[in-house]
């Protein structure tokens, strides 16, 4: 029986490296597939992990609709076995209903890639449909750690360096390459993603502002 599985981490878990290799798993044993993706690092109509990895992929756009697709595929002569559908936390909750419908009409397995939460703590559109819809939710075994060496569990977005928790839901960016985002005028803004331990995305406290604090001189004693 076909299923609907999510695979879910923080930023920087292995999620897209794990996407490419259940592909080349698949793949391997016969079975064709397509692999989707949106916003990817490496740009569009590409998956890309953090390891270097890449491969060609369908962009899915607030548009797409994935049982149409699949239905003009077949109905075309195509061969489709499975979907790989990275980055699925930016898909709509239709869309993730769309990737449920061809599971259970035309049984072809789907593996949802994304992380469950923004950098505000909230749960994505998409990610919160797939938590509802999935066959099964597996959380990466790979652990992505806060500066401090706890686990991490939140996704935390720094502009110009400091955290922020207000803004737009979606902006690109990298925990490792920085992107330019929106500002004001002529000025950019410079936004980078961090994961941290649930305390010090409470606290605000990034690895650059912890150096920071650490570094700060001590007041000088009176008397």
């Amino acid at each position: 029986m076909a299923e609907l599985q999510f695979f879910t981490g923080t930023m920087d878990s292995g999620k897209s490296t794990l996407a490419l290799q259940t592909n080349h798993n698949h793949a391997a044993r016969g079975r064709q597939g397509r692999i989707f993706v949106t916003r990817d690092r490496a740009g569009t109509s590409r998956l890309s992990s953090r390891l270097g990895l890449t491969h060609e992929a369908i962009e899915v756009d607030e548009g797409f609709d994935f049982w149409r697709y699949v239905v003009d595929s077949l109905t075309q002569g195509a061969r489709i076995d499975y979907l790989v559908c990275d980055e699925a936390q930016f898909y709509s909750a239709d869309q993730v209903d769309q990737l449920a419908k061809v599971v259970d009409e035309l049984q072809i397995d789907v593996f949802a890639f994304g992380i469950l939460t923004d950098f505000r703590t909230s749960l994505f559109a998409g990610s919160a449909r797939l938590v509802e819809l999935a066959d099964r939710m597996h959380v990466l075994q790979v652990e992505a750690l806060c500066w401090c060496g706890k686990r991490a569990t939140h996704n935390a977005r720094t502009e110009n360096g400091v955290m922020v928790v207000e803004g737009e839901v979606i902006v690109v960016g990298d925990v490792e390459q920085p992107q330019p985002g929106p500002g004001a005028g002529d000025a950019d803004v410079n936004v980078a993603y961090e994961v941290l331990c649930r305390q010090h995305h409470r606290r605000r406290l990034t690895a650059a502002r912890a150096k920071a604090v650490s570094l700060a001189p001590e007041p000088l004693p009176f008397g």
